[in-house]
């Protein structure tokens, strides 16, 4: 299985999980909000922080926009998806200021325009989100990019990940397993799906967590993620579709220490005795036997 490399880290079997914290939209709009989430990141130890770019009229029709739907920003759904979005002064203020913290960043990218504008700032690597994995046009495109790609294949059948495999080709793709409900129910993870995809495509694979809790996303790295995704929030009760299906600082401090402790706790698979053990054999096992 081949390795990926992902700014300054190598990512695959033998290296660290690569631990990136989901900002998406949890910043509700204010870049000094997207600051502190920065923050918590960067303290927990995370690897990356990953926001989300849409060209809203291009993702989303005139007729969805004209929803009515309350919301800080105004009294429809365009109100609402035009006030989530950054633009290039507040992403010029996020790569300034990742810089500083010197943790990485990039974006799921839903239109070929978002794939252009995030380009401009040589992020490391792009993500697919699950929602656009059967969006031929847009995997092309990205990969013309050369940089490695990250595809999440929530809400698709094995079918279909197949074709988006084909379509993006396996030179530097990682595949993240998923489920896309916010937040997922626990009988629904599914992550023995994860030994499944490495055995099926022979590439690096992830898993990228909504769920509440954080001993299933550890569970994942035993089970052979080498990628842990997971959205993040300042304060779980925050306004916002995504603060529920996230981890507040606390948890993601815990999440990054636990993933740290499984690796570790892995170890290589041989069998041996260690030399802390040897004095207990002397201590506990009858003599001569």
């Amino acid at each position: 299985m081949n390795n990926i490399t992902i700014g300054k880290h190598k990512v695959g079997d033998g290296y660290p999980c690569y631990i990136i914290a989901e900002i998406g939209i949890n910043h509700n709009g204010d870049v000094n909000i997207a600051k502190k989430l920065i923050d918590v990141a960067a303290f927990a130890g995370c690897d990356a922080v990953k926001f989300q770019k849409r060209t809203v009229d291009v993702v989303y029709s005139a007729e969805e926009l004209a929803k009515p739907r309350e919301n800080p920003f105004g009294k429809t759904n365009g109100d609402l998806k035009y006030g989530l979005e950054f633009g290039l002064k507040e992403y010029k203020e996020i790569d300034k200021y990742c810089k500083t913290k010197k943790i990485a960043w990039f974006a799921s990218c839903w239109d070929e325009g978002s794939v252009d504008f995030i380009d401009q700032f040589n992020v490391p690597c792009y993500k697919i989100a699950s929602a656009s994995l059967t969006d031929d046009g847009l995997l092309k495109y990205t990969k013309r990019k050369g940089k490695p790609i990250i595809l999440s294949c929530g809400m698709s059948t094995i079918e279909q990940v197949d074709h988006a495999v084909k379509v993006i080709g396996k030179k530097d793709l990682i595949i993240l397993h998923t489920c896309s409900t916010y937040p997922s129910d626990y009988k629904e993870l599914n992550l023995k799906v994860i030994p499944a995809l490495r055995e099926r495509y022979k590439v690096p694979v992830g898993y990228s967590g909504h769920e509440t809790g954080i001993p299933s996303s550890s569970a994942a790295v035993a089970l052979g993620a080498c990628v842990v995704e997971r959205h993040i929030t300042l304060e779980r009760s925050m306004w916002g579709s995504d603060q529920a299906a996230s981890l507040g600082p606390s948890g993601l401090i815990k999440l990054v220490r636990d993933i740290r402790l499984v690796e570790m706790s892995l170890g290589d698979g041989v069998k041996q005795v260690y030399e802390s053990e040897k004095p207990i054999i002397i201590k506990l096992r009858r003599k001569g036997r």
